[in-house]
């Protein structure tokens, strides 16, 4: 297997204990678990410099973990039957909402079950901007992230929305759980963000990043479980920028195991609601219709996952207080 890329990431203390596959699997969102499997059996990772194909193996803390990331083969991509809500459609878009698990377009160990073979099968139609893999894909979510999402379905669209994301003049909002209480009311962070120095597979914020501003607002604090509800809007789109700017600042986003939240530092409880999601929900969305030129804004309730925890924190917060 031709190698395209050699990644590296160190076990942390949170993660000691853990299976090499689980702990490559969510260092390395682009591939699934069983492909993650696939490749440990296969040769191409490495523990401390020693090459290893057992994918349950507990990890220790402190040790290095390599990834021999192989060259991409074609995909065969194909319409699925697979839910997913369009909230709005028309000849040139569909604003769909993308639910926490399902990826966005199809990569190795992702050659099925993402939102490109779901769109293949409900719209069909869509732009070929983005190749044959990320048909009408403007912008993305990450895996663990729900909300919504603008697909185009003629190139003329597609490269118009390009073009608006990339001159900022789109308005995007996310309701988003952090860990800790955000004492101010308001705020703004403006850090560049970049690839991290070793793991290169994540974001920091570094002075030689490029620009990224995050705007935020308290709606709740959950003085009793150390948790803050915010209303995010960003003004840039770099990868993972919300959950980047807010670790760096000492609140992780609840879920975000990858930039520092710790499962131990909340109740069991919302652990088992929150599953495999991070509690950060893309749920207002705004743009300029690419062939008609009207102002056009989306906004969706919380999913159930967000819903549940957000209502477990209500629920129990009240408790106490009576």
């Amino acid at each position: 297997m031709e190698v395209s890329e050699v990644l590296e990431f160190k076990v942390g203390e949170d993660r000691k204990g853990e299976r090499l596959d689980r702990f490559l699997s969510s260092c390395y969102t682009d591939f699934s678990r069983s492909y993650i499997k696939k490749l440990i059996e296969g040769g191409n990772v490495l523990v401390d410099g020693k090459r290893v194909q057992k994918p349950s193996l507990r990890l220790k803390e402190g040790q290095s973990v390599t990834l021999l990331v192989p060259k991409p083969e074609p995909l065969d991509i194909k319409p699925e039957d697979i839910p997913i809500e369009v909230v709005y459609e028309d000849k040139d878009i569909a604003v769909v909402v993308k639910p926490c698990g399902l990826v966005v377009h199809p990569s190795p160990g992702y050659t099925s079950g993402t939102l490109v073979n779901a769109l293949l099968h409900r719209i069909r139609e869509l732009s070929s901007v983005g190749g044959v893999e990320r048909p009408g894909i403007v912008h993305r979510l990450d895996k663990e992230t729900a909300g919504l999402l603008v697909v185009a379905k003629s190139d003329k669209a597609h490269r118009e929305l390009v073009k608006q994301f990339q001159e900022r003049k789109t308005e995007k909002h996310y309701k988003v759980l952090v860990k800790g209480i955000v004492r101010e009311e308001k705020g703004v962070i403006d850090k560049p963000i970049g690839r991290h120095p070793v793991d290169r597979k994540r974001f920091s914020a570094r002075e030689d990043g490029k620009e990224a501003i995050t705007e935020y607002r308290v709606l709740k604090r959950y003085e009793r479980f150390g948790i803050t509800l915010l209303d995010v809007k960003i003004h840039t789109g770099r990868t993972h920028q919300i959950r980047v700017h807010f670790s760096s600042i000492g609140h992780p986003v609840l879920g975000d195991t990858t930039y520092g939240f710790k499962k131990t530092s909340v109740p069991r409880e919302l652990i088992e609601l929150m599953g495999e999601c991070n509690m950060l929900v893309a749920y207002k969305l705004g743009f300029t219709h690419p062939t008609r030129g009207e102002e056009l804004l989306f906004e969706i309730p919380e999913p159930e996952t967000f819903r549940s925890v957000h209502r477990w924190l209500e629920e129990h917060s009240e408790r106490s207080a009576s």
